[in-house]
């Protein structure tokens, strides 16, 4: 089997589909007058006062669970150790990703996939649909984060509120995880702080930061929309796990052609998203920022690794540059197993 069509069957093994539950709609929702749910009615509040931030939830499309940096202006966020064990993990192309392999993926779990809060004055719990039995408990009750806790891949969670926020600290995660599905790593000292602020009863705020001494240069920042999902149900998801393709992967890891800087530098430029696949383009972004560093190119802040003079591999996706009849590079085309996005260079 082509090692592209291994890989991308890998990627997508445990990557959960949107559930859809024919005929039911969600009770005890504010609803418009024709019935649909009315996502911008006021925000619900508990006994107690406090917004209640129950119910399902999506967080919209973004590309920070793949990859937490977006270009190289941020490559230097990274302590040069973490950075080589990035390097080595795309040039393996991945396969030791816990999330390919059924494993939970860790800290990162809230920013692309659909879950579930349940919400009571001691206690919040955050059930995913990405993976049988992953759940996070939040304690609410005034303790504190464990000062030695035993490592786990979604650590543990204390909570308070700072007004309408919802301010969540953890600790305690084992450096198995990754930050991203890219191979940026993490260490056991990483502590995560996620606020979540529900604007209206469908629109929620929610903003994360990782913090890393022994992997980070500075604390690493970002922030989400998160929608609430009316009408639909999550769907059991498991993974089964299977090292049967590992070997094919590993077997040509590190294959690829050498080309110039003089070659490789006709690729710089920003592309935008012009037709196609709009998932791979969500998933991967819908501008690209193509560089060159110390001999070798970047889709964004993600490696290359050349094929061909024209067709590139990364993480993620096939990359395939088109020249014109000159020899001037016009498109760029991000191919995965849901199809085609095509970019135009732009000046």
């Amino acid at each position: 089997m082509d090692r592209i069509v291994i890989l991308a069957a890998l990627l997508l093994l445990s990557v959960p589909l949107c559930a859809q539950w024919l005929d039911f709609r969600t009770p005890g929702i504010p609803r418009t007058a024709d019935g649909k749910p009315n996502l911008t009615a006021p925000a619900p509040r508990m006994p107690d006062g406090k917004p209640d931030l129950s119910g399902m939830w999506r967080p919209e499309v973004n590309a920070y669970r793949f990859d937490v940096i977006q270009n190289l202006k941020d490559e230097g966020i990274f302590r040069p150790a973490a950075e080589v064990v990035f390097l080595a993990r795309v040039d393996d192309f991945r396969r030791d990703d816990p999330v390919t392999n059924c494993l939970p993926g860790g800290p990162s779990e809230m920013l692309n996939t659909t879950y579930r809060i349940i919400q009571s004055p001691t206690m919040v719990a955050v059930l995913y649909e990405s993976g049988t039995g992953r759940y996070r408990q939040i304690y609410m009750d005034g303790r504190t984060l464990p000062k030695d806790p035993s490592p786990t891949w979604l650590g543990y969670s204390v909570g308070h509120w700072e007004g309408d926020t919802l301010v969540i600290e953890s600790a305690g995660f084992n450096d198995r995880s990754w930050l991203d599905r890219a191979g940026h790593p993490h260490s056991e000292s990483l502590r995560v702080t996620e606020k979540f602020r529900r604007v209206d009863f469908g629109h929620m705020q929610f903003q994360i930061s990782f913090e890393d001494p022994e992997t980070l240069t500075k604390p690493l920042n970002f922030s989400l929309a998160v929608n609430y999902e009316a009408d639909t149900d999550m769907l059991e998801n498991v993974c089964n796990e299977t090292d049967r393709d590992k070997v094919h992967i590993v077997a040509q890891a590190n294959k690829g052609v050498e080309l110039s800087s003089a070659v490789l530098a006709k690729y710089i430029g920003r592309y935008e998203f012009r037709e196609g696949s709009r998932v791979v383009a969500g998933f991967m972004g819908m501008t690209q920022n193509v560089s060159l560093l110390n001999g070798r190119l970047y889709l964004n802040a993600l490696p290359m690794i050349p094929q061909s003079e024209t067709r590139f591999e990364s993480t993620g996706s096939d990359a395939e540059f088109f020249l014109d009849a000159s020899g001037k590079v016009t498109r760029l085309v991000l191919s995965q197993t849901e199809g085609d996005a095509k970019y135009d260079r732009k000046p």
